[in-house]
């Protein structure tokens, strides 16, 4: 992403640059400078929009990534919070059973 920024920093200043040395060493008139200038401010608009757009797959594509990966760690929590439930569970049923096979020896008696 430092990448990126740099990169968009680095079009940003030379488009800036660009177009003030354009305006001081114009050998045009004035209206065909003004155009050459909306020309360059559109082009640079539509350099920016192609760019955040390509940020914003780029910034979708990684959160995606995550948000699998977290729905991969939640079933897995999932599943051994169910084989631990199991064990719970099928232990509980042989001390029952156990406390059933005491509690017969004593109504017996």
């Amino acid at each position: 992403m430092s990448d990126n920024s740099n990169t968009f920093l680095g079009l940003l200043a030379g488009t800036a640059i660009g177009a003030t040395l354009g305006i001081l060493f114009a050998p045009d008139r004035g209206s065909v400078t003004r155009q050459r200038i909306a020309d360059e401010a559109v082009s640079a608009k539509d350099n920016l929009a192609t760019k955040a757009s390509e940020w914003r797959d780029i910034v979708g594509e990684k959160v995606s990534a995550n948000k699998e990966t977290l729905d991969d760690k939640m079933d897995a929590i999932v599943s051994d919070a169910s084989y631990k439930a199991e064990d719970v569970i099928t232990s509980l049923e042989a001390k029952l059973k156990d406390l059933k096979a005491k509690n017969k020896k004593y109504q017996k008696a």
